[in-house]
């Protein structure tokens, strides 16, 4: 593949750019501000705890559940891996439509747990959870990039930390931590790091300490975002938009880190600053 930018992926890089310079979750953050007032009223029926259990088994549930099979035939390709070498609008294509349905599925589930309450919220958030893990693993698939090793796994959930995020520091801090990831991909080949993750606890355990920081972050932003919840009158409603903004985030940041380092693994880019 030529190593030139052509115009498209130009184009793209710059909205990589934008993506990483805007503030997070508008919306979510407005909503949250809203419902400081009966967020402790989720915060005690969902513990940081609760969270971080069901990100242990979101992540790697989620990476099953991504259909690589699905992602080949509709790219027909021969592999995944072809992926990676393919024209940036193929695999831009193939995430849009997991984003579509991803934001489409999470609206409908949160309606649907929204109608309970804060009772629903306890099923609504490990559910949204694990949805948008799947949705991080599928889209990284659009890009070639397939959840192989530790690190790859630190990196979704990196990608969900800046989701996430509820103010610039926190998303700042999320996407210096991705490129940290990202350089030690980078830095050995896919036999290496395999080799390492088989032979040695480190990296296992850097990935229990990364699920740990997202779920205490995660388990307070989304119980803001979701307090209202609690409202009978708007529960549903409630429920269904946050979910519905919060995985348009998580797919956000899916479709631009993978961008991101699909362009840089083919050397077009170093990186987006």
């Amino acid at each position: 593949m030529d190593n030139e930018l052509n115009d498209y992926e130009a184009e793209q890089v710059e909205k990589i750019k934008k993506w990483k310079n805007s503030k997070p979750g508008v919306v979510s953050n407005a909503m949250s501000k809203a419902a400081a007032p009966v967020a402790s009223v989720i915060n005690a029926v969902i513990p940081e705890a609760a969270i971080r259990g069901a990100l242990e088994g979101a992540n790697e549930l989620g990476r099953l559940l991504a259909d690589t099979k699905g992602i080949v035939r509709k790219s027909q390709l021969n592999s995944i891996e072809d992926l990676r070498y393919v024209d940036l609008k193929i695999c831009d294509k193939l995430a849009n439509e997991v984003q579509g349905w991803a934001v489409g599925i999470a609206a409908a589930e949160g309606g649907a747990t929204g109608i309970y309450g804060a009772f629903g919220t306890v099923v609504d958030i490990p559910t949204v959870t694990t949805i948008a893990m799947r949705t991080i693993h599928k889209i990284g698939l659009c890009y070639g990039f397939e959840c192989k090793t530790e690190e790859d796994k630190q990196f979704a959930l990196g990608i969900l930390s800046i989701s996430g995020s509820n103010s610039v520091k926190e998303k700042n801090l999320a996407l210096a931590k991705l490129k940290s990831i990202h350089t030690t991909i980078a830095k050995e080949t896919w036999k290496k790091i395999s080799e390492k993750a088989a032979n040695n606890r480190l990296s296992d355990e850097a990935t229990i300490i990364m699920i740990k920081k997202v779920a205490k972050k995660l388990g307070i932003n989304l119980t803001k975002r979701k307090a209202l919840q609690i409202l009978p009158l708007v529960s549903a409603v409630v429920g269904s938009s946050s979910n519905a903004w919060f995985m348009k985030e998580v797919s956000n940041a899916a479709k631009r880190a993978f961008q991101e380092r699909w362009l840089i693994e083919n050397g077009k880019i170093i990186d987006v600053t």
